[in-house]
């Protein structure tokens, strides 16, 4: 009688960050078979695979999945069945083990396994479209970061690239989309089986697949690539504009890298239901519906602008991120921080006019937010687990990742980093590279040492704030973290220093590479026109491209003031001023009375980025006087009202043919500011315009850049014995077919100040009615009074809400938007005990950011409470702007 074999040690294989490197995967040969009725998959995958080292273990990737046959067949054709067979859903891990030793140089791995089609929006997913009237079921793909895994086993980390030759059997009237063009396609009576051409090397989180029904539309690119848009039956022509500029980017791209399009096609496809905006597959970029569909009438000025950005951004992922890919996840912001700069780069070749280069702005202002936070990370950070590599797709990968691209550009100057750039794509094309291997290449191109200036800005968390001080003919400079909890940081940067002197032309720059520094500035002063040495101002930080904060001493504050007032600061300047005195504000480095004395010599502005800017610290204003100094916040927002009356009265409500890009974007949120401030005239127009287009849909009397001011409005008056307007909104949104007009309804159903409405709203954010992936749009928009509401209710649903949108991105957004508003410890703290027996590793790092956030108010709020003259001062500027 033979004895058992004892059990193997597996415990090894536990809580490991990555794969054991025992084999690693050279091609991929998929077939998955869809069962869109009962929602399941079934599949086997042959893994060529290279046996690195001799091994008892093959240890691969799978999650919520059911294994039911395996065997490796050796590259001598011998073969041999794993003893063990455990899927680890923990570790997602599927350990095979054998009874002997792997020693052949390679050989396939062969697993028959099966699934269910899930609805959380990841992995091999289900969603719902319309067929006339009956509602079916399509599927798609979303597998970055980690979610290829919960499709087929495999080898899930973005080094082990190998190529993929993928079929599919599926219902036979739908179409079948993947990463390649079709090779065969076999169709029977009710089904049909098709097979893609063979990939070229690629990651696992880019592997794609689409089967739904869809209409198509298609241009070429000056090399002749094909390049289509998939969209539902009917909707192609909305398809036309995202389909024009797909082809302006590969163009643009493959002129810019050096390096032809790496596919033989490339397609763009709306799916009905997508967790982010949009997501680079090889060759089959996926999108949510209004991320790509752009109608004249129905989509806004800033909607075409973002399907622009976005769409820029994606086809630059097949370059950035596809041909040459990140080696591992704490590498991402080479992904994603170039893919966002230069979408902005192509946008404004394309659209000039635009000027996204001032509006680039905002994205370097939310990673520094973000970045002045304890509970940041380094654009570089060192991913551990899984399932939390889903929290750096965050505001430092992207924004941040993108503002220090933006900072060396400047500093190398635009042909030299074009022409590294071009030598980074050609080096590792098809390959891996580590941010290490990027500043190689820089340095190798331009004979210029780049690793150690940006080391200190990609490898520690944080930026400086600069200190700066004029001692006669000394310039004087010192750095320190900034942290917008005011407390002190460690932390020292190389900072390229860009300044002016009196005039935007008597430029200088250098690098502070130490804690203190200092420059003569008597050339430059000579130089300079001012009238006098108490006239000069000098601006640090030339048009924002550093990433970096400034404070000047009181008598450089007082100069620059003047020099606002008299125009002769660039518009990124005037923006940069304001930014970083609120986050001195903030942060308790600075007077709120300073701030408000900035926003009124701002009062008057006209330019879309400083008005929007301008908006944005008067709502930050509102939000902590609300609680910090109730008995003012009304008198504060009449004196924001009459600042921005003015620029309202100059746009009017209705469009004028000819008017630029900017005053229609500008006239938007113009008129939703005065909405959410309450301001009566606005609600009344607004009403008035609402009712006259039920009255009559087909009257122009709101466009569609100004419903979302009216659709506030109608919330901010809607109470529960008034609600004939949160009535027909509800109505609209319900019949509406378009996906514009329902982001528009569900971004503002969310701002009235009535409880009962409130959590009416909630409810109905969560039910059937609103797709899984659209409560992004309503949770964003609760108002300052609904926060309470919102809190309590998400405590009370907590089980149901976990189990409904699952633990990724779209759960992220509860997490974010329903704490964040808060500004008291008190509330910190219950917050806090609240999730003490709930935290998991996919949102840890954005609770402990939302709880900072509300800690980092409460220490403002004390701060405003003892700053007494000003309610006084509150005063002044009303009645100032009021004669």
């Amino acid at each position: 009688m033979e004895q058992s074999r004892p059990p193997k040690d597996i415990s090894q294989f536990k809580g490991l960050t990555r794969l054991p490197g025992y084999a690693v995967p050279r091609r991929y040969d998929l077939c998955l078979k869809l069962d869109l009725v009962a929602c399941t998959f079934s599949g086997t995958v042959d893994v060529d695979l290279e046996v690195v080292e001799q091994t008892e273990f093959l240890v691969l990737n799978a999650l919520e999945l059911e294994v039911h046959r395996v065997c490796f067949v050796s590259s001598d054709e011998k073969k041999i069945s794993p003893s063990e067979v455990v899927l680890d859903a923990e570790d997602e891990i599927l350990i095979l083990g054998f009874d002997e030793k792997i020693d052949s140089p390679g050989g396939v791995l062969k697993i028959e396994f099966s699934g269910d089609l899930n609805s959380q929006l990841k992995g091999l997913y289900k969603c719902t479209y319309t067929d006339g009237e009956e509602k079916k079921n399509m599927a798609a793909t979303q597998f970055e970061a980690v979610d290829a895994r919960r499709c087929f086993p495999c080898w899930d980390e973005p080094a082990l690239k190998a190529s993929f030759k993928i079929t599919l059997d599926v219902p036979s009237e739908l179409t079948a989309l993947s990463n390649m063009p079709v090779l065969e396609e076999k169709v029977g009576q009710t089904r049909k089986t098709v097979h893609f051409e063979e990939s070229p090397l690629m990651s696992t989180y880019l592997v794609a697949v689409v089967v739904g029904l869809f209409d198509f539309i298609e241009d070429t690119t000056a090399d002749g690539l094909k390049v289509r848009v998939y969209c539902p039956p009917g909707k192609s022509g909305q398809g036309k504009f995202s389909l024009e500029i797909a082809v302006k980017a590969i163009d643009l791209y493959t002129e810019y890298f050096s390096t032809p399009y790496p596919l033989p096609k490339l397609d763009l496809v709306a799916v009905p239901e997508f967790a982010g905006g949009a997501m680079e597959n090889y060759g089959l970029i996926i999108y949510r519906e209004n991320e790509l569909f752009y109608d004249d009438l129905q989509s806004t000025s800033s909607r075409k602008q973002r399907i622009t950005i976005v769409g820029m951004h994606e086809v630059a992922h097949m370059w950035f991120g596809n041909l040459v890919t990140m080696e591992w996840w704490t590498h991402l912001w080479l992904n994603e921080g170039f893919a966002t700069w230069v979408s902005y780069m192509a946008t404004d070749k394309f659209f000039p006019e635009w000027r996204v280069w001032t509006q680039f702005l905002d994205q370097c202002a939310s990673g520094l937010s973000t970045d002045a936070l304890e509970s940041s990370h380094p654009i570089e950070v060192e991913v551990r687990h899984a399932r939390s590599v889903l929290e750096i797709f965050d505001a430092i990968s992207y924004e941040k990742g993108s503002a220090v691209i933006h900072m060396l550009q400047g500093y190398l100057g635009d042909a030299a980093f074009q022409k590294s750039l071009s030598a980074y794509m050609k080096r590792y094309a098809w390959k891996n590279a580590k941010t290490e291997d990027l500043w190689t290449v820089f340095t190798e191109e331009l004979g210029i040492e780049v690793k150690t200036l940006m080391n200190t800005w990609t490898k520690q968390k944080g930026y400086p704030v600069i200190l700066v001080k004029l001692k006669g003919l000394l310039l004087e400079f010192e750095q320190s973290r900034f942290l917008s909890s005011g407390k002190h940081g460690e932390g020292q940067w190389i900072v390229p220093i860009t300044l002016c002197l009196g005039s935007h032309s008597n430029q200088k720059k250098f690098l502070l590479e130490s804690k203190l520094g200092k420059i003569d500035m008597s050339d430059q002063l000579q130089l300079s026109t001012a009238d006098s040495d108490e006239q000069l101002w000098i601006k640090v930080n030339v048009d924002q491209t550093g990433f970096y904060r400034v404070r000047y001493e009181q008598k450089l504050v007082s100069r620059l003031v003047r020099a606002i007032e008299q125009n002769l600061l660039s518009t990124s300047d005037k923006f940069g001023i304001l930014d970083d005195t609120h986050a001195l504000c903030m942060a308790c480095q600075e007077s709120i009375s300073t701030l408000l004395a900035l926003v009124d010599v701002l009062r008057e502005e006209v330019d879309y980025i400083i008005l929007s800017k301008l908006i944005d610290v008067c709502r930050s204003l509102v939000k902590i006087f609300y609680d910090a100094l109730p008995d003012s916040v009304e008198d504060l927002k009449e004196y924001f009202k009459s600042i921005l009356r003015y620029s309202a009265a100059r746009l009017a409500w209705d469009s004028i043919s000819g008017e630029s890009h900017l005053n229609v974007l500008l006239r938007g949120e113009v008129l939703k500011a005065l909405a959410t401030f309450d301001d009566e005239g606005t609600h009344e127009e607004a009403i008035r315009r609402f009712e006259a287009l039920l009255r009559d849909p087909s009257a122009n009397t709101l466009s569609a850049d100004t419903k979302r001011a009216a659709y506030i409005s109608l919330m901010r008056k809607t109470t529960g014995g008034s609600r004939t307007c949160f009535d027909a909104l509800l109505t609209m949104y319900r019949e509406t077919d378009t996906v514009q007009e329902k982001e528009r309804i569900l971004q503002h159903v969310a701002s009235s100040s009535d409880p009962d409405i409130m959590l009416e709203v909630l409810n109905f954010l969560v039910s059937d009615e609103v797709r899984d992936q659209d409560i992004t749009y309503g949770l964003g928009g609760i108002s300052l009074e609904g926060r309470e509401v919102a809190w309590k209710w998400l405590t009370g649903n907590w089980d149901f809400i976990v189990k409904k949108y699952g633990t990724g991105v779209l759960f992220s957004h509860f997490i974010i938007d329903i704490i964040s508003p808060f500004s008291s410890n008190e509330k910190a703290n219950e917050i806090e005990a609240f999730f003490t027996t709930r935290l998991d590793p996919s949102f840890a790092m954005n609770l402990e950011q939302s709880l900072e956030k509300v800690r980092v108010k409460a220490r403002w709020f004390e701060s405003i409470r003892h700053e007494e003259s000003l309610p006084h001062l509150v005063k002044q500027l009303l009645e100032g702007r009021s004669q």
